[in-house]
């Protein structure tokens, strides 16, 4: 360990007595009464030492009045650097700030709440992007086209017992079951009509979320689309924050998380702080009291009001 270290740990002696001039410097920059004792010191470097002093003020419990003294080199005089109010280990202080986007959670929207949507959210994209790719259960698409080539090659000739057999590719099975019409029994349109009217009356138009929401589904980039007859009236939802989160939504349903509701605007980046060391700004922490002095009064004006 250096020299130099152990001088900076160690407080210098005449900084470390000046408690006087320390508690009268926290004295005259706060309140009368507010400096209670001294409760340590500690070197911040060489010939530079803090002072600490309890704080009486109410509200300010566990702070500490900080004064730094310090001495220029051989000099026998000790002068004050600043004073300062500093918290404490046990000192009573405000939460840490949490922005409300990182509070929000799932079912915390209720009716007429309005969720801003950052306009570079990665949940969403453009409507149309220039690309007519086919989907990937497309039968023109690339990933199917490699599944007919792997069943080409046939890699395996013979499954297993014990493994239903898949229909033959061509026939009348293995078109109804792409389509999704390998089933004994499919939805009535009584069933339909009955399910369409259970979904509308929980996640419909006439709901108290739809009638204060500013727009409906139908226009939100967070609907995802299903097919069949039912997708001319329904939706799902995907935004993780909405009420509906996962769930078969009418068209005409809506809340305050669409994505278009309310746009959230970048906030504007500040200008770096510019510090001017040149120069002390005196920052009293309370106002000034009023002395109680009585302007003076000419003798013409005081003879004025004495006839008045």
């Amino acid at each position: 360990m250096s020299a130099a270290t152990t001088r900076s740990r160690t407080p210098d002696r005449l900084c470390a007595e000046a408690v006087d001039l320390a508690r009268t410097a926290a004295e005259e920059a706060a309140a009368p009464g507010v400096v209670g004792e001294h409760s340590g010191l500690v070197s911040e470097g060489d010939r530079v030492v803090t002072h600490f002093f309890e704080c009486k003020e109410l509200g300010y419990r566990g702070w500490r009045w900080a004064v730094t003294v310090a001495r220029a080199s051989r000099a026998k005089f000790v002068t004050l650097d600043e004073v300062v109010l500093l918290p404490g280990p046990d000192a009573l202080l405000a939460p840490e700030w949490v922005p409300w986007s990182e509070r929000l959670r799932p079912g915390d929207m209720g009716p007429g709440d309005l969720l801003p949507t950052d306009a570079e959210d990665l949940r969403l994209e453009p409507g149309y992007s220039g690309e007519d790719e086919p989907l990937p259960s497309s039968p023109v698409s690339t990933e199917m086209a490699e599944l007919v080539e792997a069943e080409d090659a046939d890699v395996t000739p013979g499954a297993p017992a014990h493994l239903p057999v898949a229909p033959a590719r061509g026939s009348i099975a293995a078109v109804a079951e792409e389509l999704g019409m390998r089933r004994a029994r499919v939805l009535s349109r009584y069933g339909l009509h009955i399910a369409a009217d259970r979904w509308e009356e929980s996640y419909g138009a006439k709901t108290p979320m739809a009638q204060a929401a500013p727009a409906a589904c139908v226009s939100c980039g967070f609907l995802v689309p299903i097919g069949g007859s039912l997708g001319q009236a329904f939706g799902i939802c995907a935004n993780e924050f909405a009420p509906a989160d996962g769930r078969l939504v009418s068209l005409s349903y809506g809340c305050g998380g669409h994505s278009e509701a309310a746009v959230m605007p970048t906030p504007p980046r500040p200008a770096p702080p510019v510090i001017d060391e040149t120069t002390v700004d005196p920052f009293p922490l309370r106002p000034a009291r009023d002395s109680g002095s009585v302007p003076d009064v000419s003798d013409e004006d005081a003879a004025e009001l004495g006839h008045s």
